[in-house]
């Protein structure tokens, strides 16, 4: 049984303190966070200890760490961004990472906590409109056929943990998982890929927290056939430069591609939604791009945004876009529209309105290939 809790408003009230304007404001807020989006963007400072106590609460109900421990006589780990400096007997920031016994336990080489399962081509992912599964890009060095693959698959690995804590997470339940059960190990991801399997794509929660367990069962994978089999990742982008440089090789070489979601540009924002900073993401999105010179075909690496009412607005796609645009304006960038869902449940879908004002904003800066996702959503 899900441990999902409602919030009401007075509850938000209570605890909001100096931004009970926002629950009068024009704007769409939601309820659990209690904030709008003009005042995370204009006095991010006064409201942040409110939007810090938010996702406390949402972890503490998961037994996840309310914040990176920064404890002086723990370990520090440094897989991502939020290095957390972690006390004997207790938890990384993700829930896999712990110390034990004087070591670093969990997010090894040959065992993770994950789930898996085999995707018919062509699949719904992000990158299925730029990739070498649902169209003719990378044909024939990356791609069984010419046009979509058809008769092939996916194996869609599901990684639960994550660096992140984003309140509007669609799919969230694998927090119920992050700490316990589910442990798989490298050889046998590695010995899933059968013939019919053309590509490894890996997701979650984040592959950030357990890559060194997914870059071996890759490598496993590849080592065990001489057919195409493309390496890709679905990640929040948080990971340490060493790392980034990995998953981008493992890519490079196989045909795969590696999505950043790059979540808001204000870092306010960022932290409101995710509870940690976006500069590690940027930073990196930056670095990987300019591998993109290496291989244009499929593209290499690919964007996306997540288009939450009322928070991930024009201003926001502009900005992103305009980053993207100033680097490489050929990067693809994909805008999904929002359904509702964990603590962002009160909110509307994404409207027709918000999508196609978005995806202008997206061309008045500069990018050359963007494209709508989830339009069946669409409100």
């Amino acid at each position: 049984m899900s441990k999902l809790r409602n919030y009401n408003s007075r509850e938000v009230e209570i605890n909001l303190g100096s931004c009970i304007s926002c629950l009068k404001s024009s704007n769409r807020i939601s309820a659990k966070l209690g904030v709008c989006v003009d005042c995370i963007r204009a006095r991010y400072s006064e409201v942040k200890s409110h939007v810090e106590k938010v996702h406390h609460m949402m972890r503490r109900e998961y037994k996840l760490p309310e914040h990176p421990p920064k404890k002086k006589d723990g370990l520090l780990c440094t897989t991502c961004v939020n290095r957390c400096i972690i006390p004997e007997g207790e938890r990384g920031y993700c829930g896999v990472r712990l110390t034990q016994n004087g070591n670093l336990k969990g997010g090894a080489k040959n065992l993770g906590r994950l789930s898996f399962y085999h995707d018919p081509l062509p699949t719904n992912c992000v990158g299925s409109w730029v990739c070498p599964a649902g169209t003719s890009c990378g044909y024939p060095r990356y791609s069984h056929t010419e046009g979509a693959e058809y008769g092939y698959k996916n194996l869609a690995v599901f990684l639960h943990a994550c660096s992140f804590d984003c309140i509007f997470c669609q799919n969230w339940h694998y927090r119920e998982h992050s700490t316990k059960g589910y442990e798989q190990s490298a050889d046998v991801l590695a010995d899933s890929v059968d013939p019919r399997t053309s590509c490894i794509c890996y997701f979650g929660g984040d592959p950030t927290p357990q890559l060194a367990f997914a870059i071996e069962a890759s490598k496993k994978a590849l080592s065990k056939t001489k057919r195409i089999l493309r390496i890709c990742w679905e990640t929040n982008g948080s990971m340490n430069t060493e790392l980034l440089k990995e998953i981008l090789m493992l890519s490079l070489g196989t045909g795969g591609c590696v999505k950043f979601d790059l979540k808001a540009w204000n870092d306010g924002i960022h932290r409101a939604l995710t509870g940690v900073t976006n500069r590690q993401t940027f930073k990196n999105f930056e670095r990987a791009s300019k591998y993109c010179k290496i291989r244009n075909d499929p593209p290499l690496l690919i964007a996306s945004t997540l288009l939450v009412p009322g928070y991930i607005d024009r201003k926001e796609v502009f900005s992103i876009a305009k980053f993207i645009a100033d680097l490489d304006p050929s990067i693809p960038y994909s805008l999904l529209a929002f359904a509702p869902s964990f603590y962002m449940h009160d909110l509307p879908y994404t409207t027709k309105n918000e999508a196609y004002s978005c995806l202008e904003a997206a061309h008045e800066a500069g990018l050359e290939n963007v494209k709508l996702g989830n339009i069946h959503i669409l409100r």
